[in-house]
């Protein structure tokens, strides 16, 4: 029987996040779903629990289908967001610096202003 840290593997050995588990058995089950009703319309057996089904229920099925899919993209669509939100975050950083650069320039010609401002001021006394 396998264990929990054995199911979080892949078939190449590497480490799976949660999330990428939990979407693969969302997708398996979408997919089974899927597939099952597909074998419940070629059997003939099944033609008369199936009529029993709403009609729009088939007519879902590849509606359901293309959930899964969205799905099992969504660890990596998160993981690239994560990454995007950090990067903005070490730019937050950067930011700053400039900022009180601006500040440090913005302050110097101020100064540089009220002095040459007062000096002909002085001379004229």
């Amino acid at each position: 029987m396998a264990t929990s840290s054995e199911n979080s593997r892949g078939i190449g050995g590497g480490d799976r996040t949660a999330k990428a588990i939990v979407a693969d058995q969302i997708t398996q089950a979408v997919n089974s779903t899927a597939n099952l009703l597909q074998l419940m319309r070629q059997s003939s057996s099944s033609q008369a629990q199936l009529a029993k089904l709403p009609k729009n229920l088939l007519a879902k099925a590849s509606l359901t289908k293309a959930t899964g899919q969205a799905l099992a993209q969504l660890p990596q669509v998160i993981s690239s967001l994560d990454a995007h939100i950090e990067s903005g975050l070490h730019s937050g950083v950067h930011l700053n610096t400039v900022t009180q650069l601006l500040e440090n320039m913005e302050s110097t010609q101020l100064r540089a202003l009220r002095q040459s401002n007062i000096s002909p001021l002085t001379n004229d006394k």
